[in-house]
């Protein structure tokens, strides 16, 4: 099998890099950053997000596995004491791959230039530095509201628990081939007005953006962010396309959602 490692680039990071490497290549695995079947991400959340930007367009060939050497991640199965028996799993166990949903947002504009496509695991943002962002928001094709306020978040369900939920989305499970659109600060008053709840489309679905007000905007897919100007329409929805993890042992969402947010919090409360 042909693997690759992506590291944060610190130096406990690289260190369990380099001896990974070794002790997979000692049972003759192929360390091949071209063409991996499989990734190891070496650092945190942040980091694995890097390695799913960087082989997006190898998502049908490539699955990914964290080792977190921060704080606990959300794609992160892993601890730097585990190494060794992940290493033999990895070696001698046939994996299971669980496949998560992504988010495909494709960007238009008024003149003649190529549309611009792009998969998110965490999530898209939009805002804009000129003012408020104001889009007529068409769900399946039909006007829903006008949208005033400072920006907006589309998430995927593994996203959901990212800046999502600082924003007061909802945690979905990712299982649920859905998208979610938060918003940021939306103007309501009496004379606008939107749901102000956050809004969850199925895979079947298309949610459309279209700026109402001539501004530059500020897109953010995952931690990558770009400048465009003279957009026509932004559209949003569930990618035909997955991030494929691999899994060794179970990992359950709703451990990782209650390890995250709530069990610190338990252990102060019984003290």
């Amino acid at each position: 099998m042909k693997f690759s490692i992506v590291s944060k680039g610190d130096k406990r990071s690289n260190k369990i890099m380099a001896t990974v490497k070794q002790y997979l290549t000692d049972f003759n695995l192929i360390y091949d950053e071209k063409l991996p079947e499989l990734v190891i991400s070496v650092g945190g959340d942040g980091t694995l997000l890097e390695a799913f930007h960087r082989y997006v367009h190898r998502l049908k060939s490539t699955a990914f596995i964290g080792i977190h050497t921060g704080h606990l991640g959300f794609y992160a199965d892993w601890v730097p004491e585990e190494i060794e028996k992940l290493v033999i799993e990895i070696a001698k166990t046939p994996y299971q791959v669980v496949e998560y949903p992504l988010l495909e947002m494709i960007i238009r504009f008024k003149t003649e230039r190529k549309e611009i496509r792009f998969l998110a695991l965490n999530e898209a943002t939009i805002k804009t530095a000129e003012g408020s962002v104001v889009f007529d928001v068409q769900i399946r094709g039909e006007h829903f509201e006008t949208f005033r306020g400072d920006g907006l978040c589309i998430s995927t369900p593994s996203g959901s628990t990212a800046y999502n939920k600082a924003l007061g989305g909802a945690i979905i499970h990712p299982s649920i081939e859905a998208i979610q659109l938060t918003e940021m600060a939306s103007i309501n008053n009496r004379v606008f007005r939107t749901i102000g709840s956050p809004l969850i489309l199925p895979k079947h679905h298309t949610c459309l953006l279209k700026p109402m007000v001539d501004r530059s905007f500020l897109i953010a897919r995952d931690h990558y962010t770009d400048t465009y100007t003279d957009v026509k329409s932004i559209q949003c929805r569930v990618a035909k396309e997955k991030v494929r993890f691999v899994r060794y042992r179970p990992f359950p969402f709703w451990n990782r959602v209650r390890d995250s947010f709530v069990a610190e919090g338990e252990e102060v409360h019984k003290a």
